[in-house]
């Protein structure tokens, strides 16, 4: 049997955890932020089933580099319904007799260590450093203005962002933040 050369083996191609840690090897932010990022990313990809996404490090208004990099993508159904936006798709759904359809919206989503400590001050600079909702190529706003709850979607929407917490064991939680007061949710 020959010997084969070095330049006949190919390698295989890359796991999408390779070029996760390939990306995070590019940026100003700690490689252990990016690692959390990495890790979160995947939960949302492969056990969530969210599509479009990516990392963004956004520069605040001061021009300072954010706290963290932080997550934009497209879930797989609707992750917050406002309360006043329920009431009138209930409302709309009674009149019409027809179900009114939730298209999925953009989320930010900042990933965390469960052992990490949060003040109100890192969460505003955190909110004041996005824009009200990531702007995904999948998404398309228009005629929206046309459609039941326009009022509380796109970028009439209030700032919100999901805070994905990772503990030890790999299990990763999920709470919506929002920037500010916002009116309870009705059951």
């Amino acid at each position: 049997m020959a010997p084969v050369a070095a330049k006949d083996l190919e390698l295989p191609p890359s796991s999408a955890l390779d070029e996760a840690l390939h990306l995070s090897k590019c940026s100003e932010h700690p490689a252990r932020l990016h690692h959390l990022t990495s890790t979160i990313l995947h939960n949302l990809r492969y056990q969530h089933d969210w599509t479009s996404l990516s990392i963004h490090a956004p520069s605040s208004p001061a021009n300072s580099l954010l706290l963290r990099p932080i997550i934009a993508g497209l879930p797989p159904r609707r992750a917050y319904i406002h309360p006043d936006e329920q009431v009138e798709i209930l409302k709309a759904e009674h009149e019409t007799g027809k179900s009114i359809e939730q298209t999925p919206e953009p989320e930010w989503v900042l990933p965390t260590h469960w052992e990490e400590k949060w003040s109100l001050a890192q969460f505003a600079a955190v909110f004041d450093a996005l824009d009200t909702a990531p702007i995904i190529n999948a998404t398309s706003s228009e005629g929206a203005e046309e459609t039941v709850g326009y009022k509380w979607r796109g970028k009439n929407r209030q700032k919100r962002l999901l805070l994905a917490t990772l503990h030890d064991d790999s299990t990763v939680v999920y709470y919506i933040v929002h920037d500010g007061i916002v009116k309870p949710r009705q059951n």
